[in-house]
Order: C-alpha cells, then sequence, then structure tokens
C-alpha cells in the first residue's frame, strides 16, 4: 500500500511533463507556421495561450459551466437509456439463435451508420428540442452496446457453463451467476465504445438543435470565425473523456479482471 502511495506522485508527474511537452510542440507548430513561415493564419489553427485565454473567458461569465450542465443532462439520460436498451438486445439475440441470425446482420449495420445520419429523422420525429437530441445518443450508441453485449454472451468458455451445471445451476441463475459475469469484460467494452459514441451524437445534436451545451458552444466559435473558442471546446470535451476513462471505466475493467483472476 504504502509502495502504491509513494509511486503516485512520480507517474502524476511523469503525466504531467508529457502533457506539457504537447502543449510545447503545439505552441512550436503555431510559431513557426504562422509567425515565421506565414503559411497559415492566426484564424486557421489556435494558439495555447489564446485557448486558455478564451476558456478563462467561459468560465469567467458562466458559459462553460451552463453549457457542460445542458450536456451533461442530455448525455446521462441517452447514455442511461442506450445502456438499458443494447444490454438488453443483446442478451436478446445472445439466447435466441433465429432472432441473432436474422436481424444480427441489421444491428452490424445499424452501428456503422455515422451519427448524424439520424438527425434528419429525430428533427422530424421530435423537432428542435432535447428529446431529438436524446434520440440521436441513444441511436448513436445502443447497438455497439448491442454487439459488445452479444459477442460476450457467445464468447463465454464453456467449461464454466459445464462446471456450473454439475453444480445444479440452471435457468435464470446459470445465465446471472455464470454466464452475464464472464460476458462484463466484452460489454465494458462496449460500454466505453457506447460512451464515445455517445458523445458523438452529443456533439451533432447540439450544433443543429439547441440554444445551449458545449455543441452549441462549438457551433457559434465556428459562426464568428473563433478558432480558438473551437479549439477551447473540443479541449473540455477530451479532458471529461479522459477523467470518465481513467476513474470510471478502468476501475470497472480492473475489478473484474481481478474478480475472474486476469490480474493480480
Amino acid at each position: 500500500m504504502l509502495r502504491k502511495l509513494n509511486s503516485m506522485p512520480s507517474k502524476i508527474g511523469k503525466s504531467v511533463l508529457a502533457y506539457l511537452l504537447l502543449i510545447i510542440l503545439w505552441e512550436l507548430l503555431f510559431k513557426v507556421n504562422v509567425d515565421i513561415l506565414k503559411i497559415w493564419k492566426t484564424y486557421n489553427f489556435p494558439e495555447p495561450i489564446s485557448v486558455v485565454k478564451v476558456l478563462y473567458g467561459l468560465i469567467i461569465d458562466n458559459t462553460l459551466f451552463i453549457a457542460i450542465q445542458a450536456s451533461f443532462t442530455r448525455l446521462l439520460i441517452g447514455y442511461g437509456i442506450s445502456l438499458v436498451l443494447g444490454i438488453s438486445i443483446g442478451i436478446t439475440l445472445a439466447k435466441i439463435k433465429v432472432l441473432d441470425k436474422y436481424y444480427g446482420p441489421l444491428i452490424l449495420a445499424l452501428q456503422t451508420l455515422p451519427n448524424i445520419c439520424w438527425l434528419p429523422f429525430a428533427i422530424l420525429w421530435f423537432g428542435l428540442n432535447d428529446n431529438s437530441i436524446i434520440f440521436i445518443i441513444v441511436a448513436g450508441s445502443t447497438f455497439a452496446l448491442t454487439i459488445a453485449t452479444d459477442t460476450g454472451i457467445k464468447n463465454v468458455q464453456p467449461i464454466y457453463i459445464k462446471a456450473a451445471k454439475t453444480m445444479g445451476a440452471r435457468g435464470f441463475k446459470l445465465f446471472w451467476s455464470v454466464v452475464f459475469p464472464a460476458a462484463l469484460p466484452n460489454i465494458i467494452s462496449g460500454m466505453k465504445q457506447g460512451w464515445s459514441f455517445s458523445w458523438r451524437g452529443l456533439m451533432a445534436g447540439e450544433m443543429f438543435a439547441a440554444t445551449k451545451g458545449l455543441g452549441y458552444t462549438l457551433m457559434i466559435g465556428r459562426e464568428y470565425g473563433d478558432i480558438n473558442q473551437v479549439a477551447a471546446v473540443m479541449l473540455v470535451i477530451i479532458i471529461f473523456g479522459m477523467i470518465m476513462d481513467r476513474f470510471v471505466f478502468v476501475k470497472i475493467e480492473k475489478n473484474i479482471r481481478e474478480k475472474w483472476g486476469l490480474q493480480k
């Protein structure tokens, strides 16, 4: 335990150093191509310092917090619906072979559709409001969760099922105690993929059907030709993605792997 605590500052320090190096390279790229070679214009490529200034301004006037609150409300609702639908459909396909045979390829085909393809349906069905944005999120992430759940259940080691049956496990008890837990690593991977698709759907929806949110703020930056505001919003989205992965999905994966003896 003490060894882990002692190693944490060094890990954090290395991570900070790695990202500082990226920022320095970004600044050098800006200076060389904009100030020295004059290949790019200031409105074509963002500068780190200017991005930080814009970000600070969005924080000071509360624009960023209002946008984050609006976006996360839509995102959590849409992603929550996707989890329920995706896992439920995935379990159904895995357990009913006839449905899997005829509808499995269709689910795979739907999963390849970009989120933006659902925008016309969303607007026609729900209008320009939060419901249309949530629909795009659900449509974009559900199928990734469905495929991951279906694949995970199908790939459960037969020896687990045989061993459980010899001990008297049958039906729902067999599925809930053995099959579903064994499929969780695949399902968690699908959850991560679904989370990323949810963000894409959120941005696509907010750019066209919202009056507040991160996607709307990004769109305003584009309309005013402010590349630094566009980059600032993108940076916020990246940071949230990293936080979610590091403190939620990585921990869940680690706990599952430890439980199944795949990691010490």
